[in-house]
């Protein structure tokens, strides 16, 4: 399913996070439960990048012409109110934490937030919900993409 000269740890993370985003899809609380707990017995670091990366480009996907204040309300708003009904315990801090900091925003660099991938999850669901990209695609992008930065020399 996903490409073979990935390394194994990348084709983990990418069938992990898409089963979590599926889950998400579902609305499936147990699922999602599970497979985000698979997702934080793996390298957090790694997860983030690949979360973020995915949530940036499904965030130009739909605003093509540029993110405006009012976008980020949207999508916060939207996403916090299609995932409180199944998931009633959810902050939604972690989802506003997750989405500035695929912005690269980092409002608390002292005191880290609660894990924020559950929220990156249902970000992504939204969003590739929204534009109509398949998630499996976004995340072979976002995984090719870092591995393409990786490898550049630099100056």
């Amino acid at each position: 399913m996903w490409p073979s000269d990935w390394p194994s740890s990348a084709r983990t993370i990418a069938a992990t996070v898409a089963a979590s985003v599926e889950a998400a899809r579902t609305r499936e609380e147990c699922a999602f439960r599970e497979h985000i707990g698979n997702l934080a017995d793996l390298p957090t670091d790694q997860v983030t990048v690949v979360l973020s990366a995915v949530i940036r480009e499904l965030l130009e996907a739909a605003h093509p012409d540029g993110l405006a204040a009012d976008d980020i309300r949207s999508v916060l708003t939207d996403v916090i109110r299609q995932s409180i009904p199944w998931l009633p315990g959810l902050d939604p801090t972690t989802v506003a934490t997750a989405l500035t900091g695929a912005l690269g925003i980092d409002e608390h660099p002292d005191h880290p937030p609660a894990d924020p991938h559950p929220a990156a999850v249902l970000l992504i669901s939204h969003l590739a919900e929204a534009t109509r990209v398949p998630t499996r695609d976004s995340i072979i992008r976002a995984i090719g993409e870092i591995a393409r930065a990786e490898t550049v020399e630099m100056p």
